[in-house]
């Protein structure tokens, strides 16, 4: 870009010189295959459509909840890592505020799911070490597991035989990695049975709440809580992405594991630190998701009613806000979900290969601030 002055007025206009493009073809042949299976991804921006799409399952960030328990003067930057500039009275209060909740000895939060995933099982088993873990873990947990170095076998999903089958067969360190709602498909993990399974073999079980925290249990506790089942449990991740309506999440466990993390998770100590503004949000959020008893309830009664409801689609059995209508082939799901965008109603298709061939699908998201009018509209059409 250079100026060049008008010889008509006089004035100075700047005049954009032509690009020189870097050269990256070799890029396209993936992306052509993406295109090809007819799963090219692209960003689209909120479309004002009935939210059958979200994370936000009790309306957190739909009703603004969070919005005036907000001190203003809050900084909007934390400086540096948490070993470094970055740590502050707030986070600390809060960590502990949040492992008080969850019955923990200790918590420590980190920026996101993805980086308290890749920092827990990238830095906790090592080698000689032996992971288990459910084949349809969320791909946070299966990048933690790659940058382990320790060996790792999955099993089918939340099949408990096949499980014991191969910790009969191994030794060592032992970790048996799940979810207590799994993202794609709705359902819980056979959680009491995991339990059984880690003292009947000396294993050691971590379990991501991502999508339980906030809507499963009285006051929105999780899984483990709700079975009562937390104090057999090494170590649970909790994300505030989805019903907490904020950002970051949290690794619960022993004050032993916390000091381990802070020394050896990578995703934690070489990262800048949340700012005190985000970490009050996710204070604001623990004070707020136990007391919505009513949208929990509301919620509860949608899901019921979708479950008992009856559409053309294979529907998968489902007891928490995610509900999941297989339409197989991406062509087929892809149009099924713009038929219901043109009604209105924001629904996106997972695709292959997010999901395996043969099981693309609509994930149809409930919330609390759906309406019974509004599930039943979206039956009709999938009926």
């Amino acid at each position: 870009m250079f100026t060049n002055k008008n010889l008509q007025n006089g004035e100075q206009s700047l005049v954009l010189k032509p690009i020189d493009m870097y050269s990256d073809s070799f890029l396209n042949k993936k992306l052509l295959q993406r295109k090809d299976q007819n799963a090219f991804r692209v960003l689209n921006l909120p479309s004002g459509k009935t939210d059958f799409c979200s994370n936000d399952y009790l309306g957190i960030v739909y009703n603004n909840l969070l919005r005036e328990q907000i001190l203003t003067g809050l900084k909007t930057g934390s400086t540096g890592s948490r070993l470094l500039a970055g740590n502050y009275t707030l986070i600390e209060k809060i960590e502990k505020q949040i492992a008080a909740f969850h019955k923990a000895e200790a918590a420590l939060i980190f920026n996101s799911g993805y980086d308290a995933n890749i920092g827990l099982l990238g830095s906790v088993p090592q080698k000689g070490d032996i992971i288990l873990y459910d084949q349809l873990c969320h791909a946070s947990i299966r990048d933690g597991i790659r940058l382990s170095f320790a060996q790792s076998y999955s099993f089918a999903h939340n099949d408990i035989i096949e499980l014991e089958k191969k910790l009969k067969t191994v030794s060592g360190n032992i970790f048996i990695v799940t979810e207590s709602v799994f993202s794609m498909d709705g359902d819980f993990c056979p959680l009491k049975k995991l339990v059984s399974l880690t003292k009947k073999y000396n294993a050691h079980l971590i379990i991501d709440e991502a999508h339980a925290l906030g809507v499963i249990g009285e006051n929105g506790e999780g899984l483990s809580q709700h079975l009562n089942v937390e104090d057999n449990i090494f170590c649970r991740v909790y994300t505030f992405g989805k019903a907490c309506g904020c950002h970051g999440a949290v690794v619960a466990g022993s004050k032993n594991l916390r000091d381990y993390l802070i020394n050896f998770a990578r995703s934690f100590i070489y990262t800048t630190a949340l700012p005190e503004h985000a970490a009050a949000v996710i204070e604001a959020s623990y004070n707020t998701f136990p007391i919505l008893k009513e949208e929990r309830k509301k919620l509860n009664e949608l899901i019921q009613f979708f479950q008992q409801a009856n559409i053309k689609f294979e529907k998968l059995r489902s007891l928490t806000a995610i509900q999941v209508v297989i339409v197989p082939g991406n062509d087929q799901v892809k149009n099924i979900a713009a038929q219901l965008q043109q009604n209105n109603f924001d629904v996106r298709p997972i695709l292959y290969p997010t999901v395996p061939l043969g099981k693309e699908r609509l994930r149809i998201v409930l919330h609390a601030f759906n309406t019974v009018n509004e599930v039943e509209k979206l039956v009709k059409i999938l009926s």
